[in-house]
């Protein structure tokens, strides 16, 4: 029987329009009192998160949420930190050199801060940090060790100059880091090994559940690795064809809540046991 649920939120739980809808909400405290343990799985970072998990109020207690791709995992209680990968200060100045042929800028996230080690943010950096309620803070290269530790790093720019960047430089990266294209604006580097699925396995073994006992919902690339772990993996019907492939169950569309659906689906099935 599933134990655990770990939800993406963008494509997600979210709607396009980044809502959270009442049927989404209901059907997490369905979940909740059925005894099942709810853990958001996000890229995004914590100022983008805090605010979606008290908007669904679940009840008082000990919550984890794991961030920023896996690369943290925290506590709700305290909102402490109780699992991190993080990237070197060599690691930093070696991802910002490979901007210099290229139109991107490279953000940077420690647990409060959205950096662009850039001397001004660009409209997509900024529309990007406003999406996860945070405003970009400009960062010299030589001050990055004021920000320490520093999880994980995002390539962001206009379609066209992420997919150059990522033709010349995903192969080398890959050697050293896990990177994902999480959107057609964002390429994502994080700490080698560190994904979502690494923080879900990492997670679960805390809690005492076998990967049988998980269930992950998700929809693009970076939603992939957890899936494949997750003992039962469900697809958004707004997810993309990779994800649809590897998932046990495809679900309706975010917009159409879909995580409800499965939750719902789920309850019923082990009720029905």
């Amino acid at each position: 029987m599933i134990k655990l649920i770990a939800i993406d939120l963008d494509g997600t739980l979210l709607h396009e329009d980044k809502s959270l809808s009442r049927a989404n909400i209901e059907a997490l405290h369905l979940a909740h009192q059925a005894g099942y343990d709810i853990v958001i799985c996000t890229g995004r970072p914590l100022s983008g998160v805090r605010p979606i998990f008290e908007a669904i109020g679940l009840p008082e207690g000990d919550y984890y949420m794991i961030i920023n791709n896996g690369c943290t995992t925290v506590s709700t209680k305290n909102w402490e930190i109780i699992g991190k990968e993080e990237l070197s200060l060599d690691d930093m100045h070696r991802l910002y050199q490979l901007t210099e042929d290229h139109k991107v800028q490279l953000t940077l996230f420690d647990l409060d801060h959205y950096l662009v080690v850039e001397e001004e943010a660009s409209q997509l950096v900024a529309k990007d940090a406003d999406m996860v309620h945070n405003q970009p803070k400009t960062v010299h290269e030589k001050d990055l060790s004021q920000y320490l530790p520093i999880f994980q790093a995002m390539y962001v720019g206009e379609p066209t100059a992420i997919d150059a960047f990522q033709a010349q430089n995903e192969a080398g990266l890959e050697m050293d880091f896990n990177t994902v294209r999480s959107q057609d604006i964002l390429f994502e580097v994080l700490p080698k090994g560190a994904s979502k699925a690494s923080a879900l396995q990492a997670l679960s073994q805390k809690l005492g559940y076998r990967r049988e006992q998980v269930m992950a919902l998700g929809d693009a690339n970076n939603d992939l690795e957890m899936l494949r772990f997750a003992g039962y993996s469900v697809a958004m019907g707004n997810g993309n064809t990779a994800v649809k492939e590897v998932a046990d169950f495809i679900t309706l569309t975010n917009d159409e809540d879909g995580v409800a659906h499965a939750i719902h689906k789920l309850i019923e099935t082990e009720k029905g046991e």
